[in-house]
């Protein structure tokens, strides 16, 4: 066949016709699984794409449109597995889970679908037969920029459990034009550009703009008479489009595809002809620019009055277009509302979906003309709130001016769920204006406004924490009240990753050896990696370990040599810190560890032959108008600049900070790590998931008792895991006695030189102003106490240098890191929430 020519096959109306599912329902497509699992079927359905899909010949086609044709192949494999899930989902009406999240953070899609159609192998096969290297077409593709950090990889890697456990899931969401930005670093300062993952195109989704679902702005509320009963209405000022796009969630090699819908915002009015024609053409397409803001950028800046008003419409245009969909879409046309407990849960992924809450009411009060106590008994069991954080400003607030002007109706619902909330706490606690104050979901100081997390907690059927401190903070000291007055309605998930994208796919040598060592299977059922702990006492198989992550070193190399310029040093310890950049992670601290060893080198009191050699590598944003931690990426920079520039060093360490990292450049580092830098002060992280991911790839933590490094150490013992800093009760003490961070200053000789070295101007060519905020704040601030617990750090990290010249000790360890954190698999997660939570169960 000539490349020239297009591929014909079998009519695909023939091909449907012919199915059985196809007199049973319309949607239902004939299945491509013949012919595209096998070389053959593949190459031909592949470039059939090319040439009816993307309209070009093999040997006139670009990059993207064979990453294109490509991706479509893999797709269509799919889509019939797709569509069937979908169809017996609206016909057996049993309970699902609608996860509203504001971030996916889903990474490339491409090898993830290949691995979950079982696709890979003749996939790679196909293209060689074509003339091309599948290499060059993973590298055309774009990672999405639907997500920030540990949140939305959170998202990402629990639906994709739960389409690998057939659990009816649908997951929703917002279809970001720019995501949240694109780092790059302009003399040592982050720089933010858009990040125009969509510029291309994207071949995993699927929009449906005759879906649209209308969702309203503004306005006013009014009463009238319905037939004896007193009702409200919402009088909308305005309204814009919430256009959904679809994604399939494949579960790993078991047939089914779940749902991720995205909502994208376009104006109901895009473009008016006759201002047009009159000239004003910006006025012309004002409401569509002003409607579009909405799905623009994740997280917008929000220092403004303009930024808060946009992130709150961005949420509730979300969840409102997601439970109007839910509603139309989603139940059968005759289900009974009564019945909703038993058909859906919402499950609330942070306090961005809250606003969901009232919406939810107003659905079933004002459009269902449901009573009150019915509607809000359905609710309370249709809802579950995951709490993320531990800090205070964390947890959102809104103020009751924004909400009453761009929500009045679901002002009007808050205020009826407060007034009765409050009347039970009255029943069963008295007139304890106190605790009135403190558990009533309007806060009236700073200014009146509504405490999401405190509604969340409300309405609820249960709230949870994710890792077990977390969850008993949460309990004790963020929300004691609740906890009191609502017994059993908290609980702990632990959070998880998913085993495919974060071992089979990101460390393909280390899942292989695993494989050959305890048999298949274990990529659905992690805690089998317990198997592997015989295999560490085995020296054949710790140098086969050694070997993989030396592999995986040098394809790191690669990849950053490439993408950064940037080089692994062979014989180095890599120290790994990525993260989200804030000052409770504690990045500050591990600046000072490193410019501790260049001090030391460069005053001569430690030759530098005597360091362990160490690559130091971090990867972090900061948020657009987060000053301060913005303030510590130039810092690491800069002390990068210097320290690899200095001879005196000999090459003995290295500091490297690759910008914009992503889950695709996660894929590479975190198999290569040796040391997972785990360091926030204990009692402010939540869980963390990065840990998890460093520990399941065979790297060793240093870190404080927080969030999940406590179940870490709990498995992987004492003995492989590095613990230093003060505990959760310590920390406390020490506010409580009165936090002085320049008495540790003073105290200790090795910090009072890293701190003035940073003072003096030596990493800003010789300006000491321009990391005086940092050293100031460190001083006389130190709200995460870096210099309480600098010390300590320091003698970890000696112990962890003489843990590394044992290289042979430190496999051993690292090996049964792998072996015992299976329980970190977000199967394990899902499983927790549908026994604790959800109560939904497989399609069978």
């Amino acid at each position: 066949m000539s490349e020239h020519e297009p591929v014909t096959g079998p009519s695909s109306t023939a091909a449907a016709a012919s199915h059985p599912l196809q007199a049973t329902h319309p949607l239902a497509l004939a299945p491509v699984a013949g012919p595209a699992s096998t070389v053959d079927g593949f190459v031909r359905q592949f470039l059939r794409n090319l040439n009816y899909e993307r309209g070009v010949p093999l040997s006139a086609a670009s990059a993207n449109d064979r990453y294109f044709a490509f991706a479509m192949t893999v797709r269509d494999y799919l889509m019939a597995r797709w569509l069937e899930d979908l169809r017996r989902q609206r016909v057996a009406q049993v309970k699902g889970v609608c996860y509203l999240s504001a971030e996916y953070l889903l990474g490339r899609q491409l090898d993830n679908n290949l691995l979950a159609s079982g696709l890979t192998s003749i996939a790679t096969t196909a293209m060689a037969e074509c003339g091309i290297d599948i290499e060059d077409l993973r590298a055309a593709e774009v990672e999405p920029g639907l997500g920030n950090g540990g949140l939305g990889r959170l998202a990402a890697c629990f639906i994709d459990s739960l389409a690998t456990m057939g659990v009816p899931n649908i997951g929703y969401g917002i279809r970001y034009e720019y995501g949240i930005f694109r780092q790059t670093f302009q003399d040592g300062q982050q720089i933010e550009q858009p990040d125009s993952w969509l510029t291309m195109g994207s071949p995993w989704e699927f929009p449906h703009p005759e879906a649209a679902q209308p969702v309203s702005f503004g306005g006013y509320t009014e009463h009238y008479d319905d037939e004896g009963t007193e009702r409200s209405r919402w009088i909308p000022a305005w309204n814009v489009l919430a256009i959904p796009y679809n994604y399939m969630v494949p579960g790993y090699q078991n047939g089914r595809v779940n749902t991720l819908r995205l909502w994208s915002a376009e104006a109901t009015n895009r473009f008016d002809l006759r201002v047009f024609n009159a000239g004003d053409y910006a006025e012309a397409v004002r409401s569509q620019t002003f409607a579009e803001n909405i799905s623009k950028v994740l997280y917008p800046e929000d220092s403004t009055p303009q930024g808060k008003e946009l992130r709150l419409q961005q949420q509730y245009f979300f969840v409102a277009a997601s439970i109007k969909d839910f509603f139309d879409h989603q139940l059968a046309p005759d289900f009974d509302l009564a019945n909703l407990p038993d058909r859906v849960i919402f499950q609330l992924n942070d306090t961005h979906p809250v606003i969901g809450v009232p919406e939810f009411m107003r659905v079933l009060l004002d459009e269902k003309k449901l009573d009150w106590d019915e509607a809000w008994a359905i609710t309370q069991q249709c809802f579950a709130y995951t709490c993320h954080t531990l800090l205070p400003e964390a947890l959102e607030v809104w103020s009751v001016d924004l909400l009453g002007r761009l929500l009045p109706r679901h002002l009007e619902i808050i205020y009826r769920i407060n007034d009765e909330f409050l009347d039970a706490v009255r029943e069963r606690f008295g007139d304890d204006e106190m605790r009135l104050r403190n558990m009533s979901i309007i806060s009236e100081f700073p200014e009146r406004s509504v405490r999401m997390a405190f509604l969340a907690t409300v309405a609820g059927a249960k709230v949870n924490g994710v890792a077990e401190l977390h969850s008993q903070l949460l309990r004790d000291k963020v929300l004691p009240d609740f906890n009191e007055f609502y017994p059993g309605k908290f609980t702990n998930v632990t959070n998880g990753i998913t085993p495919r994208r974060f071992i089979r796919l990101a460390n393909p040598g280390l899942s292989d050896l695993i494989t050959e060592a305890i048999g298949t299977g274990w990529l659905t059922d992690l805690e089998r990696l317990r198997e592997l702990e015989a295999s560490a006492e085995d020296p054949l198989f710790r140098e086969a370990f050694a070997s993989v992550k030396a592999a995986n070193k040098r394809h790191l190399n690669d990849v950053l040599l490439v993408r950064d310029g940037f080089t692994v040093s062979d014989g180095h310890m890599l120290d790994v810190m990525v993260k989200r950049l804030h000052e409770y992670k504690r990045q500050m601290l591990k600046v000072l560890h490193i410019v501790t060893q260049y001090e030391s080198i460069i005053s001569g009191r430690v030759a530098a032959s005597d360091i362990q050699p160490r690559t130091f590598i971090f990867g972090a944003k900061a948020a657009p108008g987060y000053a301060m931690a913005k303030r510590i990426i130039h810092l690491i920079n800069a002390v990068g600049s210097v320290v690899n520039d200095d001879p005196r060093v000999e090459g003995r360490l290295k500091v490297l900070f690759p910008p914009n990292y992503n889950v695709t450049l996660a894929e590479r580092l975190i198999p290569a790590a040796d040391l997972s830098e785990q360091i926030s002060l204990a009692g402010k992280e939540a869980s963390g998931t990065g840990n998890m991911k460093f520990a399941l790839n065979g790297a060793l933590t240093i870190g404080t008792d927080d969030g999940a490094n406590v179940e870490i150490r709990r498995l992987v013992g004492d003995d492989n895991f590095f613990l230093f800093g003060m505990s959760e009760p310590e920390v406390e003490a020490l506010w409580a006695r009165g936090y002085k961070p320049a008495d540790f200053y003073q105290g200790d000789e090795s910090l009072r030189r890293a701190i003035d070295l940073i003072a003096s101007g030596a990493f800003s060519g010789g300006d000491k102003s321009v990391f005086e905020p940092i050293v100031s704040n460190l001083l006389y601030d130190d709200r995460f106490m870096v210099l309480a617990d600098y010390s300590t750090y320091i003698a970890a990290q000696e112990k962890v240098d003489a843990a590394y010249a044992d290289q042979d000790a430190w496999t051993h360890a690292a090996i049964l890191n792998v072996a015992r954190s299976g329980f970190f698999s977000s199967d394990r997660s899902m499983r927790d929430y549908i026994d604790r939570i959800w109560h939904a169960q497989p399609l069978r």
